[in-house]
Parts: structure tokens; sequence; C-alpha cells
């Protein structure tokens, strides 16, 4: 997982610190040694995080930003303030401000890089959402990004998950009564407690006794309804390596004990405003782009789409260094389908597959119906080892479950997959697609029902 990360104090000891241990772990590492230069930055170049220091002359890292958080050219780049300031009310201070996240100098390794892969992977899939929507406005020439400054957080549905009910409570009043707030005190019960509850962020506590509390993170993850979910953990000091686990697991954020109750509040309205920025992103998307870009039989995106977002997303990959896969996808046997049940049940069919396809996929993945029985998805930040998990997934979600079309009729379905990765000099989308193609070709001729890698 790489990215841009811009390191910004005036201090340049400090500077010097965090750019070695940043740049071991493979992030591309720019700094500033005032507020105005790193604005400047952020103007001319694209930036995935930003470390900010508080304390700086002329103008400190609050004012900062307030104003990257005012623009919509940057209101999206996540920003965590590191500071030597450690009063509750100046973290407080620094998340009204817009940031991110807040981090006490020196700030621990396993913090400092626990913070930022998880803004990294908010920061990919937002970035993801902004390029489907600048898509959108070159095709309907339409308004289809939101102001993250016109979502607000109040009156958010909140859930906390401690079998402890005196803590529960304790945290209940902390959120209360600016948010609606449910508990539940059986981790078991999760699952089966959300059903129809639209849930805007989840507390989840870390002491939880006779349960593990990352399988309910992970709970969270794999059901369709909370996959997008945020959630923040309730942690101990000792919790640590298990709050590491929970990052890579896809939470979103952490707050240690003792609670300070304006933290909390403020984390919770964070999160909230940027589920409600996702959402109304995708929203705003999908409402744009519907009779223009959305295929009417599987409500993926169409081929029209597919061609102008490739370009887009390639053009990305190679100018940003990224990971990028394309994998295309052909039904196996479908001819006979409609030759032997007629074209309506082969609708359902290719109804069915598509529903199966998007709920095998992460949500920065992109799947189009490419025409007939083929599909694609575009999969940006992907390596193979990747891709090749995903394909599988996919391929298994087809395969493993008969097609029920009707009362009497079930059909067994199959698919072929060629994956092909965007990582050579000079790609092109045709390129890419040929080769994604000479996959598919390749997977059909050894059997059908697998996945092939192209062999450049």
């Amino acid at each position: 997982m790489s990215a841009r990360i811009l390191v910004v104090d005036d201090i340049p000891t400090n500077v010097k610190l965090l750019d070695a241990r940043l740049t071991s772990e493979y992030f591309d590492v720019l700094t500033a040694n005032s507020g105005v230069e790193a604005l400047e930055i952020c103007a001319n170049t694209n930036v995935d995080i930003i470390l900010l220091d508080v304390m700086m002359p002329e103008m400190d890292g609050f004012e900062v930003c307030k104003r990257l958080k005012a623009n919509p050219a940057t209101q999206h780049i996540p920003i965590i303030m590191v500071t030597a300031l450690d009063q509750p009310s100046d973290r407080i201070k620094g998340l009204e401000a817009g940031a991110d996240d807040f981090l006490t100098k020196p700030p621990d390794d396993m913090q400092l890089l626990a913070r930022v892969r998880s803004l990294v992977r908010l920061k990919m899939l937002t970035d993801e959402l902004r390029s489907r929507a600048q898509t959108g406005r070159e095709i309907a020439d339409e308004q289809s990004v939101l102001a993250l400054a016109n979502i607000n957080s109040e009156n958010g549905k909140v859930l906390i998950v401690d079998d402890n009910e005196r803590g529960a409570q304790r945290l209940l009043s902390y959120l209360t009564p600016k948010h609606q707030v449910d508990i539940i005190t059986d981790p078991a019960s999760v699952a089966m407690n959300i059903e129809g509850k639209d849930y805007e962020v989840a507390l989840v506590s870390m002491s939880m006794h006779g349960f593990d509390p990352l399988r309910v993170c992970s709970q969270f993850r794999t059901l369709e309804q909370t996959r997008n979910l945020p959630i923040i953990l309730i942690a101990d000091e000792g919790d640590r390596p298990k709050v590491v686990r929970g990052l890579e697991l896809g939470v979103n954020d952490f707050i240690v004990r003792p609670i300070e109750k304006y933290e909390l509040a403020a984390r919770v309205s964070t999160q909230i405003k940027r589920h409600r920025y996702a959402i109304a992103l995708r929203e705003s998307v999908n409402n744009t782009m519907a009779m223009a870009v959305i295929d009417d039989l599987t409500g993926l995106y169409n081929r029209r789409y597919f061609e102008r977002h490739v370009s887009l997303m390639l053009e990305r990959s190679v100018n940003q260094g990224r990971d990028l896969a394309l994998v295309m996808l052909d039904i196996d046997c479908f001819k006979p389908v409609n030759d032997t049940h007629g074209h309506s049940v082969g609708d359902l069919v290719l109804k069915e597959f598509a529903q199966r396809l998007k709920s095998s996929l992460r949500g920065i993945d992109l799947a189009c119906r490419y025409g007939g029985e083929e599909f694609v998805v575009l999969m940006p930040d992907t390596s193979q080892s990747k891709a090749q998990a995903v394909a599988d997934r996919v391929r298994r979600c087809i395969g493993d479950t008969r097609f029920k079309v009707s009362e009497n009729l079930s059909l067994d379905i199959t698919v072929s997959i060629g994956v092909a990765l965007g990582n050579q000099h000079g790609d092109t989308p045709d390129a890419l697609l040929k080769r994604a193609d000479m996959a598919l070709y390749r997977a059909k001729n050894l059997g059908r029902n697998r996945v092939e890698f192209d062999a450049a």
C-alpha cells in the first residue's frame, strides 16, 4: 500500500525523522517547512496524506487545516496533526478544524503507521469515487461531486457493541442526545440485530470477555449491509497489537481508554460525516449517470462508461506509480442457455450473475457489462495476489451455487476469467484489454471455470 505523504513541520529534525520512518515503509514523502509552503504543494501536487505540525510561525497548523478543508480541490485529503500539545482541548480543536486524526510528539511508530495506513485506504476509496464522478460529469455534463462542507454529522445512528453494560451506558451518555445510539451487549448476536438498521458508525469494545472483538469487525466487513460501515475500536493501552490487526481488517479508527468525552464525540462525528459523504457521492454518481452509462438489464456500468473510465484510471496508475488490474469475465456456455430456455431465462441469468459479481467485489472495484455475456472489472491499487484472491472469490460465488431462475428450473453456471496487470511501460487501454482478453481466451481453452493471468 503506497501513497504520497506530505510532512509539514518548521523544525528540520522532526521532518527528517518522519521522512526516514515513512520512506522505510516505501511511502513517497514530500516535505514543507511552513503552512504557506504546504498550501502551495497541495495546490500543485497530488497528495494522499498530510502530517501537519500545529505550532508553526506565521500560520499555525489549525489555520492550514481550515484552509485545506475549505478548498474543494483539497478538502478530501486526510490530515493527521502531529504536535507536542497533549491537552484534550487541543485535540478537539484540531478535529473541529477538519483534521482526520491527531498524534502526539514524538509519535509512536505503531500508531503512526496504523493511522497512516487506515487513512490511505480511505483516500483510495474516496479517489475512486471522485474519479467516477469526474467521468460522470464528462459524459452527462452535470455536477456530481458534492462538497464535503455541505455534509453534516448531526443526529447520527450509532451502534455500541460491548458486553459490559456499564461501560456501554457511559459511552451512550457521551453521545446522546446529539445522536441516536443503540447498544448490543451480546457480540454473538450482532449479525441478527443489525438487520434493517442503517447505522452510520459502530463502536466496538476491545475488552469483551469470551469473544474476540475483531470477529465482530470481520462480521461487519463481511455483511453487505455493513461492508462500508465506519468502525471505531474502544481499546486499552495493552490492546495495541490487536488494534493494528483491526486496522488491517478495515477498522477506521480507534481511541484508547480512559475515554475523553469530547474527543470521542469529535471522532464519531468525523466518521459519520465521512460515511454520509461517501453515500452522497455514490448517490450522485448513480443519479447523474443512470440514463447514459448504466446497463438497463444488470444495473452495472456499461461499455461506454468503462471505455472512458479505464483511460482515466490507467493514466492515474501510470502517473502515480500505482497498481491496476483489469479483469475480463465470460459466462461459460451461455449460448445454449438462450437456445434451450429462451432469452428471458438468459436475461435472468445475466441479472443474477451481475448481483453475485457485485457482492464478491470490494468497494473500490468497478464492475461493467462489456457486452452480451462478457463483463469487465477495474481494480485500482491492486497487486497480482489481491487480484487473484478477488477473481477466485468471484469464480466460486458464480459456480458453487446453482442459478435458480424459476420454481422449476435451476442451472449450473460457471465463468472463465482473464486478468491483466497495468504495470507495463507505455501501456494503453487497448493493450491492457487485449492482454486480459488473451488471458480469458486461455482460461476457456484450458477447460473453463478458471482464472488465468496474462503472460506478459
